[in-house]
């Protein structure tokens, strides 16, 4: 066989693999990745990418290519229940409740003060491509789909793999220092023994990508995902329009997701699913061309560790989530994210080794927490059928009588009607869960911490934007000194530490030129202010939430997390500086 030497190798060509590859070599990290598949993924599965993750696909260079491709703003700023979908019942297809998502499309002014970028929903099989495309761009050669790890070891100095090259039916091996696990947990995780825990099979779930016109019985242009109640099987269907080219109500594809219980025969058999989603979206023999039926488990599991020696776990090869909420594909973009960088500094030798030992607590805890939320907005819907009354064995019209009930004007019916939408109210827990997305908090040994708390109005809905140690880097749109805006994430450059001080922090801008020459580390200093400083802050954006005064400073790390911050002027600023850094990138 012949051998390769590689600094890393990336096992797996999904989100997470792909974000990986593109994000080390524009850290200038060489790597291999292999995927045992010829192609990106076949099946539509996640589909919402939220602000945090397209904050990491901005700094790819892709973020333009996917808001081109992905929903319209205005066909994604609500989601909806609705009484069955088609047919000839009197309330068929009526609209039950509808909530704003994600930031309603642009128009939450709180979503829109958090990110420069906006979130958006792209089909996992039209991203993956995107995301493809731009990691062979930067790494002509080393991106390698339709090659399998078969065999791996991992010892003190590095990984040995062995890869078949199925397009040529040869075997070959790769040294690498590093191993990143990005496989979907099919081959590294079981053998390195690490195990899964968190519940499984909650649901057996069956989805059907389809192209089909439904145009006539879709209204609402605004709302993204329909969530229909289906009075013939008394259980809950999801419909999500998948594009390409129209989005809304005119969208040309679709996928539909049907629910059975988890020993139902009835699954397995492709004919008896179309058979079942005919008759539960009431569209009898309407035309529709199916591509696909995929069976798959809900479950919300998180692996016992991230990391094993050498070899690193992410995305759903660390973590497995239900749909509800959109969290697994954001998860595992952010997981690489989180290493990519340590990586880096570790190879290029500016960090010790024991900066890596940060990644497991930092992204475990979210990604355990990101399961939990995930696993209870799939709970909170299903719980939904008991409040409305409706029950699988009593048959179509009992249960239409119960969803008949929502639009009737006796007083009975008026207060079930408020019943269920306070019931309904409540998912506002997975469509508006904006600190889950940026409300978390990292703590390790590449956080200098301080002993404050977080702020939570709500531990769900209400980010509140900080500069606590551990916490996103809040955002600001500033302009330079001839009046160009830009926004506050795009001054930290890749793989580079950013420090930020206040206006008058001038002893804090020589303190990081000193000490990023004396450590040989990527640091840059910027000073920002209202009217003074190399950028300005002309809505009062930074000022408002910096958390520090006009002589303070802000240490940002390469994947845009606070790792410490001075409130005020020290006397000795280089040396704190410097005892900082050290920690944080692990060298005694």
């Amino acid at each position: 066989m012949t051998l390769e030497h590689i600094p890393v190798l990336i096992v797996g060509g999904g989100g997470a693999g792909l974000t990986a590859s593109a994000a080390l070599s524009r850290l200038g990290i060489e790597s291999v990745l292999v995927n045992a598949l010829p192609t990106t993924s076949v099946l539509p599965k996640a589909h919402v990418v939220n602000q945090r993750a397209m904050e990491v696909l901005r700094e790819l260079g892709i973020a333009g290519a996917v808001y081109r491709q992905g929903t319209p703003p205005e066909h994604m700023r609500a989601t909806a229940w609705y009484a069955g979908f088609g047919g000839n019942r009197r309330n068929a297809g009526r609209l039950i409740a509808r909530m704003q998502s994600w930031g309603a499309g642009g128009q939450d002014p709180y979503w829109a003060l958090a990110s420069a970028c906006p979130s958006t929903n792209l089909p996992q099989i039209r991203l993956e491509p995107i995301m493809r495309r731009r990691a062979e761009e930067l790494a002509p050669g080393r991106v390698r789909f339709a090659h399998e790890l078969t065999d791996f070891s991992n010892d003190s100095e590095g990984v040995t793999a062995v890869v078949d090259d199925k397009t040529k039916g040869t075997e070959y091996k790769i040294r690498a220092q590093y191993m990143l696990a990005c496989d979907g947990g099919k081959t590294v995780g079981p053998k390195l023994g690490i195990a899964l825990d968190g519940p499984r099979n909650l649901a057996r779930e069956v989805s059907i990508h389809m192209s089909a016109d439904l145009s006539r019985w879709c209204g609402d242009p605004d709302v993204l995902i329909r969530w229909i109640w289906h009075p013939e099987t008394g259980s809950l269907g999801v419909l999500v329009p998948m594009g390409p080219d129209h989005w809304g109500p005119h969208s040309e594809e679709w996928v539909y997701h049907l629910n059975y219980p988890s020993d139902d025969p009835r699954a397995l058999d492709d004919a008896r699913v179309e058979a079942d989603m005919r008759a539960a979206l009431g569209i009898a023999d309407h035309p529709v061309t199916i591509h696909c039926i995929s069976r798959w488990a809900l479950e919300g599991v998180v692996a016992a560790r991230f990391r094993e020696g050498r070899i690193f776990l992410a995305g759903d090869a660390a973590h497995r989530h239900p749909p509800t909420g959109g969290l697994g594909l954001n998860s595992a973009i952010n997981d690489v994210h989180n290493l990519t960088w340590k990586l880096a500094a570790v190879i290029k030798g500016y960090a010790g080794a024991d900066l890596l030992d940060s990644y497991e607590p930092e992204r475990r805890a979210v990604a355990a927490q990101n399961v939990q939320r995930s696993v209870e907005n799939a709970l909170n819907q299903f719980g939904f059928r008991e409040v409305l009354g409706l029950d699988p064995e009593a048959g179509a019209e009992a249960n239409w009588k119960q969803l008949d009930r929502l639009f009737g004007e006796q007083p009975e019916d008026v207060a079930h009607r408020r019943k269920i939408l306070r019931a309904i109210a409540s998912q506002s827990m997975e469509f508006n869960e904006h600190n889950v997305e940026y409300g978390f908090s990292f703590s390790s040994n590449a956080i200098v911490s301080e002993q404050t708390a977080m702020p939570a109005p709500d531990a769900v809905r209400v980010y509140t934007p900080s500069t606590r140690p551990g916490a996103p880097l809040p955002h600001a749109d500033l302009e330079d000194a001839d009046g160009v805006s830009r926004p506050l994430m795009d001054l930290v450059s890749p793989g580079h530490f950013l420090l930020i001080a206040g206006e008058n922090g001038e002893q804090w801008c020589d303190a990081a030129k000193s000490v990023a020459k004396d450590l040989d580390v990527p640091l840059e200093a910027v000073r920002i202010g209202h009217i003074e400083g190399d950028y300005r802050d002309p809505r009062c954006a930074w000022l408002r939430q910096r958390g520090i005064s006009d002589q303070g400073a802000v240490l940002v790390r390469p994947d845009r997390v606070v790792a410490w911050r001075s409130l005020e002027a020290v006397s000795n600023a280089t040396s704190v500086l410097e005892s900082v850094l050290l920690k944080i990138l692990g060298r005694s």
